[in-house]
């Protein structure tokens, strides 16, 4: 079962490790996205946000203090979910329905970033690792 838990931390990381690469390589157009959006200190927030997930993703995958991971991106998904996918204040059905989509899914992924966090924190089995955790809940 190591093998299924390393395909799963690795198929979980993936999104965000693309993503924080993605916030640091195409910083202007983020930058410009989160402005639109009225992200406070849009460029310092997408290069922290952009770095929390990149590492928060490549602990989870590789194990490395994968609870830190996954508090991480979870501190980076809840209020992300509200600033970026405000779907309540959409009046076209199409935007409303595509942010209500990305509200959602991001919800999701920070309940499973908790998920992890808690297992990996509290000693869970969680696959090879080259640490611990990194808490002690």
């Amino acid at each position: 079962m190591d093998i299924v838990l390393v395909i799963a931390r690795v198929l979980f990381a993936l999104i965000f490790i693309s993503s924080g690469v993605s916030h640091l390589t195409k910083l202007e157009a983020m930058t410009g996205y989160a402005k639109y959006k009225k992200v406070p200190a849009a460029k310092f927030s997408v290069v922290l946000s952009g770095l929390m997930i990149l590492v928060g993703g490549l602990y989870i995958a590789f194990g490395v203090y994968a609870d830190l991971g996954g508090l991480l991106i979870a501190l980076f998904l809840l209020p992300t979910a509200f600033l970026m996918h405000a779907f309540w204040k959409e009046t076209d059905p199409t935007a409303k329905q595509n942010e209500s989509i990305g509200f959602f899914k991001d919800l999701s992924l920070a309940g499973a970033a908790l998920i992890i966090f808690v297992l990996v924190s509290t000693g869970t089995d969680f696959g090879p690792s080259i640490t611990g955790a990194f808490f002690n809940l």
